[in-house]
């Protein structure tokens, strides 16, 4: 009897490990599509649009030549496509990959908005690589914002502002001469300094960066993330800061440093905002 007891201990413990590891291949190699829906009195009645936003590629390939992420993208049919920074990684030697997939993004979308990751900046071909993006009509936003006009009656300000993590942000700057009147979207790789950003006209903060604290356990949450430690408190998902600002921390679609993703799986997010009476 007590024999089969461990053997049926050991057997289940030998496929926990087994189902753990399965979903932590999936979790890190298998992406969704997360959709959320918003709504602001900024938006006229009637109008709407739709934000595609990708966080933290760090280079990854989803199928062959990106097929798989490129047929996502395409068949979302958004207005503007958001990338939030780490596109690259530190140590990538080669762009071939990237920059054919930014290539086929911009023949899809008019307007393709980038600012830059800490990873983009620990790279030390910074700059050629974003001349290579804005070679490609990709907006690259430094510490600046730019006015977009989705329809006749629907115009909206796109904020973006260099990584806070190597100090390279200029949140004033960016903001300067803005028309408050606009619905405003801000661009902030991370997430660490939101509060910071409490005064500004932005109605909308997406960020990337935490990989969506890269493990999760059940009943806990999220175990670490970059710049926030242990048990951070903007992982993922949607939080309300202040009055009427909401930010929205993406889990990002590639990893960095440890490859492992769990009960976090990777994802590109799909928001649409829409009238609020």
């Amino acid at each position: 009897m007590g024999r089969k007891i461990k053997k049926a201990s050991v057997l289940g413990g030998v496929f926990i490990c087994m189902a753990a590891i399965v979903k932590v291949m999936y979790d890190t190699n298998v992406f969704k599509r997360k959709e959320i829906h918003l709504a602001h009195k900024k938006i006229p009645e009637g109008s709407r649009f739709k934000i595609l936003q990708m966080s933290d590629l760090h280079n990854k390939v989803f199928g062959r030549s990106n097929k798989k992420l490129l047929q996502t993208i395409e068949e979302a049919e958004a207005d503007m496509v958001m990338i939030t920074g780490d596109l690259i990684d530190r140590n990538t030697k080669q762009w071939a990959q990237v920059f054919s997939l930014i290539e086929r993004i911009v023949s899809v979308y008019r307007h393709v908005f980038f600012v830059t990751g800490n990873h983009e900046w620990d790279h030390p071909l910074t700059h050629p690589f974003l001349e290579g993006l804005r070679e490609r009509r990709v907006t690259v936003l430094r510490n600046e914002h730019a006015s977009l006009q989705i329809n006749d009656s629907l115009g909206i300000n796109v904020v973006g502002i260099d990584d806070v993590n190597t100090n390279r942000e200029n949140v004033g700057q960016a903001f300067d001469g803005i028309d408050q009147q606009l619905y405003t979207i801000l661009l902030s790789h991370s997430p660490d300094f939101v509060n910071e950003y409490k005064d500004k006209p932005a109605d909308l903060i997406l960020s990337g960066h935490t990989h969506g604290g890269k493990v999760k356990i059940p009943f806990v949450g999220s175990l670490v993330a970059p710049g926030q430690g242990l048990l951070p408190e903007y992982d993922q998902g949607m939080y309300r800061i202040g009055y009427d600002q909401l930010l929205y921390v993406d889990r990002g679609l590639g990893t960095s440093v440890v490859h492992v993703r769990f009960l976090n799986q990777s994802q590109i997010s799909l928001l649409e905002v829409t009238h609020k009476d």
